[in-house]
Parts: structure tokens; C-alpha cells; sequence
């Protein structure tokens, strides 16, 4: 039997939940700088700038070969005479190998050789080798297998420790021979001589000799080496496999560069780490052997932020060697090499200091002529060498080029240089500092012309660097600004210009490398350079600045306070240097403000903070409209106002920087390089903002300038980290606000960015810290896994330690630690994560005393832990406490702050916890009083209008709950609090499908649950009202927007303008909202977000304008009951309520008042009888008893009530129509029936509709205009895109459809079938026919409702498609495919499918199926229906019910089609 197939798909619930904490956004401060570099003769200063080089590096595949090789011997012969003496014993008496440790890439701690013969193995004693020791000899005995042909095998290895081994090692050599042919050599003193290794020039171990004796069976020889023992532990075991693996991976990449090689080296160690005990002997082995290999790949790939690995497994390898040991220096000596390499990248004294004093060790206690030795002496040669930074500048130029003909002058030359600095030309640029290296071949050390040219060209240089980031200019500009400060002695004119110079090009070495030394060198010759221009000079002022802007530096990189004191003097003094009046007043004044800004983030001193705002107010009044530098004082100054607002919480402050911000922003368009620091620090303020007041369209401004500045800032850029982590806050922060999860993960992949590019030893290392935690928290409250939990408290802990006391954050790593340990207090219930979280709040409190701006939500965090404790051990101090902390930090929030919200929440379950104890009067919960004060204080909570949508509606959500839980009196009234705040919250989210998604995250019955409310409470209209604003929300939206307003056209030209307001925003919300491709930049999609929001908000003002004309005040509003009972006009309504508390029905006649009927079943019983109709209609023909027996229990728990009081309001044979929810919107209600001996039936009794809802039923009824001739269009395909069989039926139906239509021109009939029958010629079909019949393929997609879709030769025609179309005019639709009238299980009262969404769009009569419909049915069916449906004058679309109802009743003597089929087919609508 063929099937009309249908695909389905399953979908999973999104569970919507957040937790708080606290958040910074450090902005870096913009600084005006005077000119540092003072070059000679007229070449015009540059400004700094730095760059980075990322030094990559490909390995290319090579081929490969095993270590197990044969010698090479050109005395090897194969015919030995064989040995007939079986009772001698052949034993090796001594070996002795050559050159072990030639060619080794690694540092050896010793050599031994393994034997293995007749399936026993033997194991030298493991030798350590000096430098100069070609030969290593072996004198164990070792007993051989006594028959000549017996195979032995030899090995030799490097071991790299002297203790207990691990493993054999890295395999040198290894080879077999046979007994007989070994004695043969033994005897003739042939040694076995190897060949280099391939892919090798030298090789370990080039030869190898065995000294073997036979001994008599009567000689007893107690010295005969013992075999190895089989180890007794199967993990001991695979361990050593394990390493032998690696050994032998990490040798073959050495010689190779396979870097598949090296990832499966380091994935054995790995391996052989994890099951190592950690008790074990061996294990510091099996540390240092995967630090080994993962400092290989860290340096052969390049990643020096991973460099961390190695160093932390070293020192723990180290640990585990006392002082002592004979493998302690080996441990040592790798560790410094890594912290060495560690250094070179990163620049951390620490590290160099750390690595000496290893070194220093390894070769107090080490043999001269040891390897160990000789290898820490190197690496102490290479470490003073890159610590002195010295480099011969006559090394340098002996690359240089003689020269071929006289140079320039000294003063063409500069001239040539000016020239190119000004053109910006590179090729230009390359010619001139070619002409100066000439010229300085030319001017030898001694002519007085050589300081200039040497000054010049390192500018030169340094530009060159600037531009293209090579860092060999920048090297070579030092190397010659040396040569130059040399040629210019204390007394020289020139000094202080040139120590100037030398410490701008250190100080930009510093920048890129982040080598402390470059920055202390060029503090100590700017103070030099100071100290020449005394009070007087002209360029003192200059000095000044200069030294004070890298104190300020070096106070930034390592936090001593002397440095800033210091600078701050510095500035002081330049700026009385430059008196009112004076052109270059407003830079110290900056400076000044800068350097007092800094101390105040470092000391908390208001005064300092105060003072930089007046400089920088001076400042910008020097900078008027039109000045170069006015932008920069803007910003200066908004970041001032912006840190005096959250010290002391003025909002004035926060607005004026705002407004500065933006005035800043206009200043630098498009391509300006400023502009990326101007956009963020307008962005930190409008968050901020939002912080402090709400507007969710300071938050959207926010994150689209962040999002800008950020793609202003490539990868490499010193200010991308600061970026990453202010648009990673402010995704998070809209994450809070609205719980769109994909703001959440783009965030926790910003902050995971940031936090690699923040090492430790970063000076914003602890806030990337604390802002990763944060999210792997939601994500922890979002999906429950515990690791990402533990991870964020291991994060928040590393986040306190880098905060000691007395820093300024310190009170928000620990009010982010606390968080995270009462979160796992509640998934684990350690008490003990409670008690410190509970000690860590109390101290972060402490931080914040009386006028900090956090001190109310310090006091909120540390009263929403104490009611935990008083959960756990019953101390009325703790709820005590937690209601006094909670009433003042109320207090401290202003009428209008966000945060009001949250804290009424807090209150209400404390209030609740008084409830439920015995705490608050006669009894737990006797006492109302507790319980009304926590009502109060969650409907105080959900009405905070600055609040979010979304907290707001979570903390109504709580209000039902407990509401509902406690049976309080104020439940209805939070029920149409829920349903008001969800539906505003639905109304800002932009497209179809995440209003579907966000739904899910919403309790489904949450209506129902209303309606049986108020049913309780006696009121059945207002149930009637509830159902109809909670239920179909997500259409309810969509026909908002195509509400037609001709009434307003008759009442002035105000009301004409807002109807056309209204009309052409309704439009532009109505469109499709885009669909971003992967790779979209997100400047883009956050700007079409952004601007659908303030669509969304213009629309609701134009709303609330209507509603004051005069007859539209309910213009939009949730309809009231009197308004819904007209849908009854030609025929009762029963509406079908299943909640928890009940199962009702509501029946609603036309003009008298509704009727309530409480129905003999429960929720669970309908899941049960939901569960067996679905497998009932899947068992199909021959098993249909299943299926009557649950259409009879749908009759006499359902159906049955609702006909018996229905015989009284209507008379038989009428039209009625279901309005089912929840659970009912899946059961086939028209074919119910009592399967009994003169048992009713409801289609014997009633004619039965469905619809979804009663305004769509009443729209349905909407007077349309009537064409003379009704326009038919018949859409069918067989064959559709991505399906393998046919739909041989479609064809013959869609005729037999044509044959029953009356002929023209009462109808005009068209039909696209076969090929043409595609998506597009379908759309275009609809739009133009207001009648059709869809034969073919149906899909239900219940992970994507609105994906559901009629199947067309090229794609999917989906139920998207459809609801976007204007269908207001159209009459009838018959679905002739699967599952076109069956929803979503997850937002079942969004009554999401195909019928649905037609009659949504404005079909007011459609015909669909409930479940899968063959062809058979199919054909019968739509010859009996149309048969009806065309008789008796012109086609019209009440008739359609009726004629379905009958074409139903003449197949139900119809053996042959089963009952499943027979009652699959529905009429919705009209």
C-alpha cells in the first residue's frame, strides 16, 4: 500500500538559566607623547608604533624507515662451521661499543646494551659516557643458548635516567646474529661496523664487538647476569610499551621531521603518564620523557604560549628527585632549558633568573667532562649572551655591500631621507637606507659626519620596522644608535639627542618583544638623557615627558608604585614647563591626567581622580572644534568621568562621557587609526549605561561599536586582548538579558582568545581569568556537567592569587570564586564549598564599604548563600542576616536601577524560608504573613520596568510557582503577569524560528495552567481570555502585523499618518528576517539586530499612539471574552484544558455564558491514551482493536461529558468545532465513539471542526469579496528532489479532481504537476489562486516546525514559505498529504503544522491529516468529498466541513479501508 510519506525528526527541550557575577572592562588610557626620537639634520620625528612577527614554519613529509636495521660489514660471512660441543656454554663475557653519543639530539644520562635470546632478555648495567670517551665497555656475563643456529638479538640504547629505568630508552642500534656466526667473530676479533642511520650524516654507535667464551658444564660461574623479569602488573607493562613507543617515535621525527611522528610521541607519553601511579618510582621518568617531547613541539611549531606545558611537567618531575639523586641534574638541566626558551619568547626575567640558578647547580655538582656539563655550560654561555644584548656592529656590516661609486653628502642624504619619510614610498625607502650604507663604508670612524649618518639611517631602519615588522631593522637601528651614542662622549653636543634616540628604540624593542631589560635600558639613558638638558633648556620638557611616559610603562608591566610616584613628579614639572598660553600646554596636561588616573586605579585616592578630570577639562577647552588633537582629549576625558562614575556612582558622569565619546567617534571616520580605541571606549560607556539604567539599546549600540573595534584589531595587535574580553562582557551581558545561547558561546570563544593572548605574568591575565569562569559557569547552569564547573573554580582561584589584598579587583575575583563554590555546593553539597564561599562574600563586603558603587549587590551575594546554610544547619542568625543584607542593599538601589529586580527576588525566598520554618509564627506555614511579603516582593520584582524582559519574566515565572505551590490567593494575578511579560519578550525576538526556540525554554502549559486558575477561582470567561493570549503566541505575533486599520482613515490626518506609520513598520517587521551565512562578519549581524529592535520599538510607540484615538484603545491588546464568544456564532466552541491540576472543558454558545465541565480524566491518563493511539494508527489493517479501544476511552472521558451537555445548547446535526490543548491537540476527537451495542458516536451526532485558536476562527469568518468565477489551481508532484520512489496516484487524483469541479466559468481550474510543479511555480500558484489541492510528499519536522514543508521537484515548499504569503483572500485548501494537521510535541499550544499555518495566513477552509494517509484512502475520499462538496450552487467554503463529514460516513462501510484511515482526514476552519 502506497503511502503519502512524511519525514519527522525529534527535537530536544533548551534549558534557559543564568547565574550573576561581576565583570570589568579595563580601557587602556590614550597618552599623548611628545617626540621621542631626535634625529640630526632636519629628518622629521616618526611616531612610535610596534608591531610582532609570527615566525611559522611547515615541515615537509619525508619517507620513513624502522631503527631496526641490518649492520653493514663487508667481513660479515653467511657459512660458519657449526659447533658440535652441545655441552659447552657459549657466554658473553664483555661488550664494547664506539662512538654512542655521536649524533645524539638529545642529552644522554647513560648507555646499556639489551640482549635477547631464545625468548629471554638481558639488560646491561646503564653507564653514563663522558665527552671524550669514544669507547664503552660492558663486562656482565651473559649466558647464550648452547645451539649454534640459535638467533640472539642485540640492542643498544640511550637511557636519559641513571635510576630505576622506565624503559629501555631511545634505540640506537639494534641487530641479529646467530649464536655460531657471534662465536665466529668473537674468535677472529671481527667487530659488527654500522652505516649512518638514513636521513643521517653520523649515527650513535658505529661499531659493536661481543667477547664470548664457552665455559664447561663443571665450571660454576656465579657472576652470570640474571634475565629480566616479566613485570607483574599488566599497567607496568603496557607503561613500558608505552615509552618505547615514544622513544622511538621522537627519534625517528628527530631525523625525519614528521610531525605525525612527533603528535604520536607525545600521544604514548601521554598515555604512559596517565597510568604511571603516582607513587611509583618511574613516574618523574614518565613526566620528564612527555616533557621532553612537548617542548620539542612547542618549539618546532612555534607556540610559545603553550610553552607553559613542558615547564609546569619538568618542575614537577623535579620535585620528585631530592637533592642526591643521580638523575636530579639531568631533571635540572631540561628544566632550564625550557624556562631559557620560555624567556627568549616571552622576555620574563623570572625565568632567566630561574634557569641560572638550575644551570649554575647542574654544574657545581657535575663531572667537567660530563654531557650534562658540557650542555648547561653552553646554555649558560647562551643565556649571559642574550641577556648582555649586545651585538658588534662591525659583524653587522660585514653583510654590507662595498660600496661602487662617492656617496652622497651627509646633507643630500638627509634631505633624501626627509623626502622619503614624507612620500611614504617602501621602495624609497629600501633606496635610501641603501645610500646610507654606502655612504657609511665611505665615512670612516673618525669624520665628523658619521654620528649623523649613523643616527639617520637607524631612523630609517626603525621606520622600515614600523612599516613591515622586521625585526632585523629594529636590531640593526640599536646597533648603530649604539655605534652613534659611543661617537658622542660625556661633553658632546649631540649625547642627549642620541641617548634620546637609543631609548625610543629600545623602549619599541620592549613593545614587541616584551623584554623588560630593553625597557629598564631605556629608562636609565632617558634619565641620562634628562640629566643634559637642565632646568632652562629648550628641550627639557621633552625629556620630561618621555621618561615619564616609561616609568609609567615599566609601572604598568610590574605594579611599583615608586615608578608611578615618580612619573607623576615628572609631569608635574613639564607641565609647569608649559604655561598658560604655551602651544603645547594640552599634552602634559594629558599626561598628567594619565598618570593620575593610574594611581587612582592603583591606590583608590578620589582626589587624584578629580584632579586628572580638571586637567583633562583644561585640556580639551586647548583643543577646540577642528584641532588634531581634540578626539584624543575626548577620549582622555570620558575615561576619567567614566572611573569617577563607578567609584561614586554619579550618573551624570556616565552621560556626559557618553556624550564626549561620541563627539570623540565623529571626529575619526572610516580608515582613521585611532578609530578602533575611540569605538570601544564608547561602547564600554553605553554598557555601562546599560548597566546602571537597563535600556537594552545601549547594550545593542554597545556590542555592534565593539564589534567594530574589534575587527579593526588583527590578530598580533597589542589591544586585540582588551577587545576580545569588552565584546566577550557585553555578549554575556545580553546573554543575561535575553538568554539567546548563541551570545553565550560566541562569548566563551572571545574569552578564550583573550586568554590566550594573556600568559602568565600578563598584567590582564586575572581578568580573563575571571571572565572564562564566568561563562564555563552559565554553561555549568545550562547543560549540568560538573567539569566545567571544577574548571571555572580552578580559573576564579588562579584569578584570586594574581589579585592579592590591596588590589583594586580583589573584591570581584572574590565575589566570582564565591559564586562558583556555592554552585557547586548546590550540585554537590559539600558544605564545605559553602563555607568558604559564604567567608569569601564577607571579605569581598568588606571591600565595598558605605558609598561604594557595589555595595548593594555585595550585600545581595552574601545574603543569597546564608539561607543555604540555614537550610543545612538551622540557625535563625543566617535568615536574619540575609533579610537585613538584602532590605539595605534595597535601599542603596535607585528607583530606576536594573539590579531592583534581582534583589525583590532575593527577598521573596527569604520570606519563603521564614514560611517553611518554624521561624515566623504558630507553625511551618501557618503563619501567612512571611508568605504575603514574598508575593509582594516577586510581583515587586517582575514590575522593576528597567529590568530586562527577560529577568523580569523569570522572576514572574517564580511568582507563578510558588504562587501556585502555596495555593495563594494572588496566583491568577501572577499567571497574567507571565503571560503579559512573554508575550513582550516574544515581540523582540526577530525571526520565526528563535521565537520557537526561545519558547521551548518556557514551561509549555504555562496558559493551560492559567485557564484552570481561573476555572478554580469560578471565573470561566477570563480562562477563555488567558488561553486565547498564552496559546499561539508565535502566530499571534504574525497577525499582529497584517491587522488591517481601515477605520482610521475616517478620523483625521493624525490617525491617517499613524495607520500609515504602523503599516509600513508592520511591513518591514513582516519581511523575512536573514539568514546569516557561516563566515558573516559580525559587525553585520549585529547591525541588522540592532536595527530590528528599534523597528520593534518605533512599532510599539506607534501602538500606544493608536490606542489614544478614540475607539481603538484595545487596539492589539489580548481580546476580551466578550469580544472571543462571536467565533461561536455558527456553532459552539469547546475548548479542551489540560493542566496538572485538572482536566477541563469549556464550552462557548454564541450569546449565552460559557459552560465549564470538569472531564473524568488526568494528564497522565491522556499521555497513556495519547502514547496508545500512536502505536494503535502505526499497527495499520488487521490490528485495529487497539484503536477502538482507545477511541471508546476518548468518548467516555472526553467526548461523552462534553455531548451530554451539549444535547442541551444545540440542536443534532450541527457544526461544532474543538479548540483543543496541550495533550488534546493530538487526538482525533471527531472520531470518537462508544464501541458498544447502540454505543453513540459523535459523527453520528455532530458535524466536528477544529480550529487553533478562536481570533483565528473568527478572521476566518471575515466577509470576503467573491469572484465570479472561483480561481482553482491543483498542485501535485510524484517525483520530488531527494526521494527514490513514486507517487503513481498524484496524477490520476489531480484529474479526478479537475472531472468533479464544475466546469467554466463557474470554476476556472488550473494544474502544474510533474517537472513543472516546483517550488517557485508553486508559490506563484498560490498567490494567485484563492482555491487549491496540494497532492504529494508531506514532511513534519518537529526539531523545526516551520520547516515543515510540501515536498516540490526542486526543494521544499516549507511552512515558512507559506505564512510569509498574503493568503487574506483565499477560501480553501485540501492537503492531500501526511501529517499536515499534527504539531510540535515540545510547543504543542503554538499549534505549529501545514493546516495551521494556511489558516494563519488567511485560509479560511482547510482540509488536512493527522497522521500518515495512503493512496487508496486518498482516491476514495477525494471522489466522495468533492462529489459533496460541488452540490447544490456555487462553491463555497462552509460547505467544506460537511462534505468531508459525509465523504467520512459513505467509506465507513468500507471494509477495505482501515480504520486509521478512515478518521485520518480533519477540517479546520470555517
Amino acid at each position: 500500500m502506497a503511502h503519502r510519506r512524511c519525514v519527522s525528526s525529534t527535537s530536544s527541550e533548551l534549558d534557559l538559566s543564568s547565574s550573576s557575577s561581576l565583570r570589568t572592562s579595563p580601557t587602556p588610557p590614550l597618552e599623548i607623547s611628545s617626540s621621542s626620537t631626535e634625529p640630526l639634520k632636519g629628518i622629521k620625528p616618526k611616531r612610535k608604533s610596534s608591531g610582532s612577527d609570527d615566525d611559522k614554519s611547515s615541515k615537509g613529509l619525508r619517507s620513513q624507515k624502522e631503527d631496526n636495521e641490518e649492520p653493514n660489514d663487508p667481513d660479515h660471512t653467511q657459512d660458519l662451521a657449526e659447533m658440535h660441543l652441545s655441552e659447552v656454554q657459549p657466554i658473553i663475557t664483555a661488550i664494547r661499543v664506539t662512538d654512542l653519543a655521536l649524533g645524539l639530539r638529545r642529552i644522554p644520562a647513560g648507555f646499556h646494551a639489551v640482549i635477547r635470546a631464545d625468548d629471554v632478555e638481558y639488560e646491561t648495567s646503564n653507564i653514563s659516557v663522558n665527552v671524550d670517551q669514544p669507547v664503552v665497555e660492558w663486562h656482565e656475563r651473559i649466558a647464550l643458548p648452547r645451539e649454534p643456529c640459535f638467533k640472539v638479538r642485540i640492542s643498544v640504547y640511550a637511557s636519559f635516567e641513571l635510576g630505576p629505568m622506565l624503559c629501555h630508552g631511545e634505540l640506537l642500534r639494534t641487530f641479529e646474529i646467530s649464536v655460531g656466526e657471534l662465536m665466529d667473530r668473537s674468535e677472529k676479533s671481527h667487530p659488527i661496523i654500522f652505516q649512518p642511520k638514513q636521513q643521517e650524516v653520523v649515527s650513535a654507535c658505529t661499531s659493536l664487538f661481543l667477547t664470548v667464551e664457552q665455559q664447561l658444564p663443571d665450571q660454576h660461574d656465579a657472576a652470570i647476569l640474571c634475565p629480566l623479569t616479566t613485570p607483574t602488573s599488566r599497567n607496568i607493562d603496557a607503561l613500558a610499551l608505552r615509552t618505547d613507543a615514544g622513544h622511538r617515535l621522537l627519534a625517528r621525527y628527530r631525523r625525519a621531521q614528521n610531525s605525525r611522528d612527533l603528535e604520536q610521541s607525545i600521544n604514548h607519553f601521554e598515555h604512559a603518564s596517565d597510568i604511571c601511579p603516582v607513587d611509583h618510582p618511574c613516574r618523574p621518568a614518565a613526566l620528564f620523557n612527555l616533557a621532553s617531547a612537548k617542548l620539542v613541539s612547542c618549539q618546532a611549531e612555534g607556540r610559545y604560549l603553550d610553552l607553559d606545558v613542558p615547564v609546569s611537567l619538568f618542575e614537577g618531575a623535579l620535585e620528585l628527585r631530592p637533592t642526591g639523586h643521580p638523575d636530579r641534574t639531568v631533571m635540572q638541566l631540561h628544566l632550564a632549558v625550557a624556562l631559557l626558551s620560555r624567556f627568549a619568547k616571552r622576555g620574563f626575567q623570572t625565568d632567566a633568573d630561574a634557569a641560572k640558578e638550575l644551570l649554575s647547580e647542574v654544574v657545581n655538582v657535575c663531572h667537567a667532562n660530563t654531557h650534562i656539563h658540557r650542555a648547561a655550560a653552553i646554555a649558560m654561555e647562551t643565556c649571559a649572551l642574550h641577556s648582555a644584548r649586545s651585538i658588534n656592529a662591525n659583524d653587522v656590516r660585514q653583510e654590507w655591500h662595498a660600496p661602487s661609486m662617492l656617496p652622497l653628502s651627509p646633507n643630500q642624504l638627509s634631505n633624501q631621507a626627509q623626502r622619503c619619510l614624507e612620500r611614504d614610498d617602501p621602495s624609497a625607502l629600501d633606496e635610501v637606507i641603501s645610500l646610507h650604507n654606502d655612504a657609511l663604508g665611505y665615512y670612516n670612524t673618525g669624520h665628523a659626519c658619521r654620528v649623523q649618518l649613523l643616527s639617520n639611517l637607524a631612523l630609517m631602519l626603525q621606520t622600515r620596522f614600523e612599516h613591515r615588522g622586521n625585526d632585523t631593522d629594529l636590531d640593526q637601528a640599536i646597533v648603530l644608535q649604539m655605534e652613534s651614542l659611543a661617537l658622542c662622549p660625556v661633553g658632546h653636543t649631540d649625547r642627549s639627542a642620541s641617548l634620546n634616540n637609543l631609548a625610543t628604540q629600545l623602549s619599541t624593542r620592549f613593545d614587541h618583544r616584551g623584554n623588560s631589560e630593553d625597557l629598564d635600558e631605556a629608562i636609565a639613558l632617558y634619565r641620562e638623557a634628562l640629566a643634559l638638558r637642565p632646568v632652562g633648556h629648550t628641550d627639557r620638557s621633552m625629556s620630561l615627558n618621555n621618561l615619564a611616559v616609561h616609568l609609567s610603562s615599566r609601572f604598568r608591566h610590574r605594579g611599583n608604585g615608586e615608578d608611578l610616584d615618580q612619573a607623576i613628579a615628572l609631569s608635574r614639572e613639564a607641565l609647569v614647563l608649559c604655561p598658560v598660553g604655551h602651544k603645547d600646554r594640552s599634552v602634559p596636561l594629558n599626561n598628567l591626567a594619565n598618570r593620575l588616573s593610574s594611581r587612582f586605579y592603583h591606590r583608590g585616592n578620589g582626589e587624584d581622580l578629580d584632579q586628572a578630570i580638571a586637567l583633562n577639562r583644561e585640556a580639551l577647552a586647548l583643543c577646540p572644534v577642528g584641532h588634531t588633537d581634540r578626539s584624543m582629549s575626548l577620549n582622555n576625558l570620558t575615561l576619567q568621568l567614566s572611573s569617577r562614575f563607578h567609584h561614586r556612582g554619579k550618573g551624570e558622569d556616565l552621560d556626559q562621557a557618553i556624550a564626549l565619546s561620541r563627539e570623540a567617534l565623529a571626529l575619526l571616520p572610516v580608515g582613521h587609526t585611532d578609530r578602533f580605541m575611540t569605538l570601544n571606549n564608547l561602547a564600554n560607556r553605553l554598557s555601562s549605561r546599560f548597566d546602571h539604567r537597563g535600556n537594552g539599546k545601549d547594550l545593542d549600540q554597545a556590542i555592534a561599536l565593539q564589534t567594530e573595534s574589534l575587527s579593526l584589531l588583527p590578530v598580533g595587535h597589542t589591544y586585540r586582548s582588551v577587545s576580545l574580553n569588552n565584546l566577550a562582557n557585553q555578549l554575556s551581558s545580553r546573554f543575561d538579558h535575553r538568554g539567546n545561547g548563541e551570545d553565550l558561546d560566541q562569548a566563551i570563544a572571545l574569552y578564550r582568545e583573550a586568554l590566550a593572548l594573556c600568559p602568565v605574568g600578563h598584567t590582564d591575565r586575572s581578568l580573563s581569568l575571571n571572565n572564562l569562569a564566568l561563562q564555563l559557569s552559565y554553561r555549568f547552569h545550562r547543560r549540568g556537567n560538573g567539569e566545567d564547573l571544577d574548571q571555572a573554580i580552578a580559573l576564579n582561584r588562579e584569578a584570586l592569587a594574581l589579585r592579592p589584598v590591596g588590589h583594586t579587583d580583589r573584591s570581584v575575583s572574590l565575589t566570582n570564586l564565591a559564586n562558583r563554590l556555592f554552585s557547586r555546593f548546590d550540585h554537590r553539597a559539600n558544605s564545605e564549598d559553602l563555607d568558604e564561599a559564604i567567608a569569601l562574600q564577607r571579605e569581598a563586603l568588606a571591600l565595598r564599604p558605605v558609598g561604594h558603587t557595589d555595595r548593594s549587590m555585595s550585600l545581595n551575594n552574601l545574603a543569597n548563600l546564608l539561607p543555604s546554610r540555614f537550610d543545612l544547619r538551622h540557625d535563625r542568625k543566617d535568615l536574619d542576616e540575609s533579610r537585613e543584607n538584602l532590605l539595605c542593599a534595597l535601599t542603596l538601589l535607585t528607583q530606576h536601577d536594573p539590579r531592583r529586580s534581582m534583589v525583590h527576588a532575593s527577598i521573596a525566598n527569604v520570606y519563603l524560608s521564614f514560611h517553611r520554618s518554624e521561624l515566623d509564627g504558630t507553625g511551618a506555614g501557618s503563619n501567612t504573613d512571611s508568605l504575603n511579603a514574598a508575593m509582594h516582593h516577586f510581583k515587586a520584582a517582575t514590575n522593576i520596568v528597567p529590568a530586562s524582559l527577560l529577568s523580569r519574566l523569570r522572576a514572574s515565572l517564580s511568582w507563578v510557582r510558588h504562587a501556585r505551590q502555596h495555593s495563594h490567593g494572588i496566583q491568577l494575578e501572577a499567571y497574567m503577569t507571565s503571560m503579559q511579560l512573554l508575550d513582550a519578550y516574544m515581540s523582540v525576538t526577530a525571526s520565526i524560528s528563535s521565537r520557537h526556540n526561545a519558547m521551548k525554554g518556557f514551561p509549555s502549559t504555562l496558559a493551560v495552567d492559567a485557564a484552570s486558575c481561573a476555572l478554580r477561582s469560578g471565573d470561566v470567561g477570563r480562562a477563555v481570555e488567558l488561553l486565547e493570549q498564552g496559546r499561539t503566541i508565535i502566530w499571534t505575533q504574525m497577525t499582529r502585523l497584517r491587522t488591517p486599520l481601515d477605520g482610521l482613515q475616517t478620523r483625521g490626518d493624525h490617525a491617517a499618518t499613524l495607520m500609515k506609520t504602523f503599516t509600513d513598520l508592520s511591513s518591514l517587521l513582516d519581511k523575512p528576517h536573514p539568514s546569516h551565512l557561516e563566515g558573516t562578519p559580525r559587525v553585520n549581524v549585529e547591525a541588522e539586530a540592532t536595527r530590528y529592535r528599534r523597528i520593534v520599538e518605533d512599532w510599539n510607540g506607534t501602538v500606544e499612539e493608536i490606542r489614544k484615538i478614540e475607539g481603538f484603545s484595545r487596539f492589539l491588546l489580548p481580546p476580551l471574552f466578550s469580544d472571543l464568544q462571536d467565533a461561536a456564532r455558527d456553532g459552539p466552541i469547546i475548548m479542551l484544558i489540560a493542566s496538572e491540576s485538572s482536566c477541563d472543558a469549556i464550552i462557548i454558545p454564541h450569546k449565552q455564558p460559557p459552560t465549564s465541565i470538569q472531564l473524568p480524566t488526568d494528564i497522565q491518563q491522556l499521555a497513556k491514551l495519547l502514547l496508545t493511539f500512536r502505536v494503535a494508527i502505526d499497527k495499520e489493517t488487521g490490528h485495529q482493536r487497539a484503536l477502538m479501544e482507545a477511541l471508546n476511552d476518548l468518548w467516555n472521558n472526553v467526548v461523552g461529558p462534553v455531548v451530554e451537555k451539549l444535547g442541551k445548547l444545540v440542536r443534532l446535526g450541527s457544526r461544532i468545532w474543538w479548540c483543543p490543548t496541550f495533550l488534546f491537540n493530538f487526538l482525533p476527537l471527531h472520531a470518537a465513539r462508544e464501541y458498544r451495542t447502540g454505543g453513540m458516536s459523535l459523527s453520528q451526532l455532530y458535524i466536528s471542526s477544529y480550529t487553533p485558536s478562536l481570533t483565528a476562527l473568527i478572521k476566518a469568518r471575515a466577509s470576503r469579496d467573491r469572484p465570479t468565477s472561483v480561481p482553482f489551481v491543483a498542485i501535485g508532484q510524484n517525483r520530488p528532489a531527494g526521494v527514490s520512489f513514486t507517487l503513481d496516484a498524484v496524477e490520476p487524483e489531480l484529474e479526478l479532481v479537475r472531472k468533479l469541479l464544475p466546469p467554466p466559468p463557474t470554476v476556472s481550474f488550473s494544474k502544474i504537476t510533474s517537472v513543472d510543479a516546483t517550488k517557485s511555480r508553486a508559490l506563484c500558484a498560490l498567490r494567485e489562486h484563492t482555491w487549491f489541492h496540494l497532492a504529494c510528499h508531506g514532511t513534519q519536522r518537529f526539531d523545526e516546525p516551520f520547516q515543515s514543508a510540501f515536498l516540490m521537484r526542486d526543494q521544499p515548499l516549507s511552512l515558512l514559505d507559506i505564512v510569509q504569503m498574503d493568503l487574506s483572500q483565499h477560501n480553501f485548501a485540501f492537503l492531500s498529504a501526511c501529517e499536515t494537521a499534527v504539531g510540535d510535541f515540545s510547543t504543542p499550544d503554538e499549534v505549529i503544522h501545514l493546516a495551521a499555518g494556511l489558516q494563519f495566513a488567511g485560509v479560511r477552509s482547510v482540509v488536512g491529516t493527522l497522521w500518515k494517509v495512503n493512496d487508496d484512502t486518498v482516491q476514495r475520499l477525494v471522489k466522495a468529498f468533492y462529489e459533496k462538496f460541488c452540490e447544490g450552487g456555487p462553491m463555497n467554503p462552509r460547505r467544506a466541513a460537511r462534505a468531508l463529514h459525509r465523504a467520512v460516513q459513505s467509506l465507513a462501510s468500507d471494509v477495505d479501508i482501515p480504520l486509521a484511515q478512515r478518521i485520518v482526514f480533519v477540517h479546520i476552519g470555517i
